[in-house]
């Protein structure tokens, strides 16, 4: 799978899952150009916010999908999912009756994400690497091929 990235996406947010990376770079995206079209225009485009809200919903299934083919526990991580998605619905509401300034909900997003990246998705693709690697290796002894050791 080819990823085109447009450099939104810090290279220190980068997680190696290259269909999670392209979904964290996409929603960078969506929310740099929310902030563009905001500043340009004079009103908010609502449908475009829904479509971003819309987005981070499929990339937190995306997530909990990939966990699940892993076999990994995830409620700790898929609650905070729910809870952000219930957090973004309640601030989307306000922005729709203008009780909550366009911009500062784009900054509280990109904010956020960021930190949602660098510390809980960083965890989850540690994990998610460590099990791959660790089912790898067992079956690699099940089936008789020699396990590699510090001892020699």
């Amino acid at each position: 799978m080819e990823i085109n990235f447009s450099g939104l996406l810090p290279e220190a947010l980068l997680v190696d899952l290259p269909e999670i990376d392209a979904q964290h770079e996409e929603i960078f995206h969506r929310i740099e150009s929310l902030k563009t079209a905001c500043f340009e225009i004079s009103y908010v485009p609502i449908a475009e916010f829904d479509a971003l809200f819309e987005y981070f919903a499929m990339h937190f299934a995306t997530e909990e999908r990939i966990a699940e083919e892993a076999g990994l526990e995830f409620s700790e991580h898929k609650k905070i999912h729910e809870d952000t998605l219930r957090m973004l619905r309640r601030a989307l509401a306000e922005v729709r009756s203008k009780g909550r300034d366009a911009h500062s909900f784009l900054r509280y997003c990109e904010y956020w994400f960021e930190r949602h990246i660098a510390e809980d998705d960083r965890l989850f693709i540690s994990t998610l690497q460590s099990s791959a690697f660790n089912r790898s290796r067992n079956l690699r002894h099940a089936a008789g091929r020699p396990r590699l050791s510090a001892q020699a």
